[in-house]
């Protein structure tokens, strides 16, 4: 799958320098754009564009403008940066289609996580089931079955098990785990997953067994041959 690209509009050099470093490293193409102009040139020329890094506060046009621009063709993942918390805008910007909110405060790996997050949900938007020994997977549905049998799942224990099975056969940290399935968001400790594992493996019945323990590190979704 080629990488995502992101258009990162912002009219500071600094925040997009810092945006296109940290995005970079999580693996997305960055495209940048300076004013609201220029954002509305690039978004039309490339198609590709997987997701739009707003900000707000702009010469030209600002961030609102923008975002009613690309509302009237497309429905492409919006992001508003704000300089702060601010319910008025928050609530302008539902109103204008925007997907999600974010503080220029926010740390980076925060900022990174919860685009991952966005992303992972539009493409699961579009996702085919996906069934891995009598494990049936619906994104769409946000349905699991086993063996043809509908089972009842909470929604980080659908989370975790699709982050098991889209990486079967390989060994996961809990700090991997962690911060995949919840985000960064989570204050607390790993304890949590071993608690979630526990009640996935149970509602999974046999097949709870595909789950093995890594003592010390974490888990592996390895399903019987």
């Amino acid at each position: 799958m080629d990488a995502l690209k992101i258009l990162v509009v912002d009219d500071e050099l600094r925040i997009r320098k810092l945006l296109k470093d940290f995005l970079g490293k999580a693996g997305y193409v960055i495209i940048e754009a300076a004013d609201g102009e220029e954002a509305l040139e690039k978004f039309f020329k490339d198609k590709d564009i997987a997701l739009v890094l707003l900000d707000v506060m702009m010469p030209k046009l600002d961030g609102w403008d923008v975002l009613k621009s690309i509302r009237q063709y497309s429905d492409t993942p919006v992001v508003m940066l704000t300089a702060k918390d601010d319910e008025k805008n928050e609530l302008t910007g539902f109103e204008l289609k925007a997907d999600d909110f974010i503080s220029k405060t926010t740390s980076p790996k925060v900022i990174v996580a919860r685009i991952d997050a966005l992303m992972r949900r539009t493409v699961a938007a579009d996702a085919e089931p996906v069934e891995v020994y009598g494990i049936l997977i619906d994104k769409r549905a946000h349905e699991v079955k086993v063996d043809g049998e509908l089972i009842e799942l909470s929604v980080k224990e659908f989370e975790l098990l699709t982050f098991f099975v889209e990486n079967k056969g390989v060994a996961l940290s809990r700090e991997k785990i962690l911060n995949n399935v919840w985000n960064y968001e989570y204050v607390g400790d790993a304890r949590t997953i071993d608690t979630h594992v526990k009640k996935l493996r149970s509602k999974l019945g046999e097949k709870g067994e595909y789950i093995k323990t890594i003592w010390g590190y974490g888990y592996k979704f390895e399903p019987e041959k």
